[in-house]
C-alpha cells in the first residue's frame, strides 16, 4: 500500500502534460526573443544596429506601427549620413549594390 503505481492512463496524461508543457515553454522563448531576432535580421540586411531592448520598448508602446516607424526613420537616417547619397523626387534609383558583383554567380 505505501508503493506509488502509474496506471496506463496516467502515464499517458503525464506524457500530454509535459508534452503541453514544453511546447509552451518554446513558446515563451520565442515570443520573448523576437526582438533579438528582428533586430540580428535587420543588421545583417541593411547594417543598422538597434538594440531589442528597445524595440520590445516601442512595440510595447506603440506596437507594428511604432516598430515601422522606428526602422523608417532610421533608415532615412541612414541615408541622409551619407553626403554622397542625394536623392530627390526625380533621382534614379541607387542600384550600386548590383553593379558592383555580390550578387554575380
Amino acid at each position: 500500500m505505501g508503493s506509488f503505481e502509474f496506471v496506463g492512463l496516467d502515464m499517458l496524461t503525464l506524457g500530454a502534460l509535459g508534452t503541453a508543457s514544453a511546447l509552451l515553454v518554446v513558446l515563451i522563448i520565442s515570443f520573448r526573443s523576437r526582438g533579438r531576432v528582428f533586430c540580428q535580421y535587420l543588421k545583417h540586411m541593411s547594417g543598422i544596429e538597434l538594440n531589442p531592448k528597445m524595440v520590445n520598448r516601442v512595440f510595447k508602446h506603440n506596437g507594428r506601427a511604432g516598430v515601422r516607424d522606428l526602422l523608417i526613420d532610421l533608415i532615412i537616417q541612414e541615408d541622409l549620413s551619407d553626403p554622397s547619397r542625394v536623392v530627390t523626387p526625380d533621382s534614379k534609383p541607387d542600384r550600386s549594390i548590383y553593379d558592383s558583383g555580390v550578387f554575380d554567380r
